[in-house]
Order: C-alpha cells, then sequence, then structure tokens
C-alpha cells in the first residue's frame, strides 16, 4: 500500500518538536510525499504557540518544494464535554484540523466518559480528524467511537509515532487493531499520521503499515492514498 500524504506533523512552533516548517516540508518533498500537513498543538499545550499563531496561517503558501501543505491545528480536548482550546475566529483560518487528548490539558474519565468527549468533539465542524484514540491512559469504548465517526464523517488516526516502542502511550497495538476491525466491519476509513516532531519522521509510517497488514485492512479506507481522497473527507 502506497501512502502519498502525511497527516499529522509538527515543527519547532508546538514547542517540543524540533525542525522549523521549511524543514518538515522539505523533508516531505525528499521522501516524494504529495501533501504535507503541519498541525502545531494547540495553545494549551505547554510551550505551544498561541492563538495569534493561527490567525495568521494565510500569510504561509499552500505550496512549498512541490508539496501540497496544509496548515491546521492539532486541538487539545479540554474536558470530557469535548471543548477544545481553539475558537472561531482561529478555526476559520486552519485547513485540516485534528482532536486529540494529551495528559497536560485533560484527565481521563471512565470508558463511558472519554468515549462520550470524543463523541462531543466530533460534532465540532472544524475537527476532520480524531488523533491517537489508541491509549489505554484514556480507555474507550471502540465501536461506539467507529459508528460516531462513520455518522459524523470524522476520520479516525493510526498514529505511527503510538506505536514506537519507547512511546509513551499504552496498549496502542492491541486498542488500534481492536479499532481497525471495527472500522472493517462498519466501512469507516482511516487516516495514518506520522506524529513527526522531527524531520527523519516525517512520512515514516513503517509501524502503522504493519498493524494494517496484520489485520489485512483494505487500501479503500486509508485515506492517505491520495490527495483527492483525503480532500474529499475534509469538512
Amino acid at each position: 500500500m502506497k501512502l502519498v500524504l502525511d497527516t499529522h506533523t509538527h515543527t519547532i512552533a508546538s514547542g517540543h518538536a524540533y525542525n522549523t516548517l521549511n524543514e518538515m516540508v522539505r523533508a516531505a518533498a525528499e521522501k516524494g510525499l504529495q501533501l504535507l500537513a503541519v498541525t502545531e498543538h494547540g495553545p494549551a499545550m505547554p510551550g505551544s504557540c498561541q492563538e495569534i499563531y493561527f490567525h495568521n496561517l494565510r500569510a504561509i503558501s499552500r505550496v512549498k518544494y512541490g508539496v501540497k501543505l496544509l496548515l491546521g491545528c492539532e486541538m487539545n480536548i479540554m474536558d470530557l464535554e469535548g471543548r477544545v482550546d481553539l475558537a472561531l475566529p482561529a478555526l476559520e483560518e486552519i485547513d485540516i484540523g485534528i482532536a486529540s487528548m494529551h495528559i497536560p490539558c485533560v484527565a481521563s474519565g471512565s470508558v463511558k466518559e472519554n468515549t462520550r468527549a470524543y463523541q462531543r468533539v466530533m460534532e465540532n465542524p472544524y475537527v476532520n480528524i480524531i488523533g491517537h484514540p489508541d491509549d489505554s491512559r484514556y480507555p474507550v469504548d471502540y465501536r461506539q467511537l467507529v459508528q460516531e465517526a462513520k455518522k459524523q464523517g470524522v476520520l479516525l488516526e493510526l498514529n505511527n509515532s503510538s506505536l514506537k516502542p519507547n512511546g509513551f502511550r499504552q496498549d496502542t497495538r492491541k486498542n488500534d487493531m481492536e479499532m481497525l476491525r471495527y472500522c472493517m466491519e462498519y466501512q469507516v476509513p482511516v487516516v495514518v499520521g506520522s506524529d513527526a516532531h522531527v524531520e527523519e519522521d516525517v512520512g515514516n509510517f513503517t509501524l502503522a503499515q504493519e498493524v494494517l497488514e496484520a489485520v489485512g485492512f483494505p487500501e479503500e479506507l486509508v485515506a492517505n492514498t491520495s490527495v483527492d481522497k483525503l480532500m474529499g473527507y475534509l469538512r
């Protein structure tokens, strides 16, 4: 399966990543990617850029080094009601929106509470992707998560960084495989994100592709195989 785009990367603007925007896009070009999304962490993440950063995204060209560029935000889910840390009018400036749960920003609830939080955030029309819903520190009901993603037209992410042996998230491979099996059952598409914080990881999908192969996940349900396919999923 050939993946031609990466929907989840960070630059130095996120505070704990280590390359500039141009360095990340050059890495994408060198690896033959057709599209790169740069999705800086939202303002509630310690050290990340503030809301004014997203107001000015219109200043940046959407094609660099021959790579189509989407500029967006990995919003932090702030509570179990599904509120996020970026609001209008900044949301109107982003090309792509990911919403994720992060330890510095929200405390975990029960399976029912965490699942409801994801369901609520998927109602936000600026959220296109649920980022790394694979962490047992935030347990969820994967059947309900997949069903809601189908209802709302939101992509669920298979996060390559989550699967690294030295990663912080817990039980990710097991959780990803459960999520993917429900996605196959309900015909719900997913998107693979590198979650790159350094240029070497741009377009690195090795671990994610192993999981896709392990469950026999169909290529037609992977948004990364075509720029047009991805753009069709973005609300």
